[in-house]
């Protein structure tokens, strides 16, 4: 059974910080791509960064400078890092993970709440 488990959202004020981190089960993770995604009340889920099986990574034009997306394949694990934090910030934050032909997994969520 395939689980995506998010955690390290929460409350933050303005140009503060939070790691967000998941952890995966069931998979093998060395050879999965993985991303983070956030939908904010009334709109759509937005990619947010991605990271390949390799390293590479891309970033949202919006979050760029400020989130960098890391992986751990011996922790089976993904982490968002995420400074100088915005209100437009706030949404639930899921993590992805995807291979051709493989299949694509989600997690459940987490939230991401920036304000003062």
């Amino acid at each position: 059974q395939v689980q995506l488990v998010e955690s390290g959202g929460g409350l933050v004020q303005p140009g503060g910080s939070l790691r967000l981190s998941c952890a995966a089960s069931g998979i093998i993770f060395s050879g999965y791509a993985m991303a983070w995604y956030r939908q904010a009340p009334g709109k759509q889920r937005e990619l947010v960064a991605t990271i390949t099986s390799g390293g590479s990574t891309n970033y949202q034009y919006s979050v760029k400078g400020r989130f960098t997306i890391s992986r751990d394949n011996a922790k089976k694990s993904a982490f968002l890092q995420m400074n100088s934090l915005k209100p437009e910030d706030t949404a639930v934050y899921y993590c992805y993970a995807f291979r051709e032909g493989w299949g694509d997994y989600w997690g459940q969520g987490t939230q991401v709440t920036v304000s003062s």
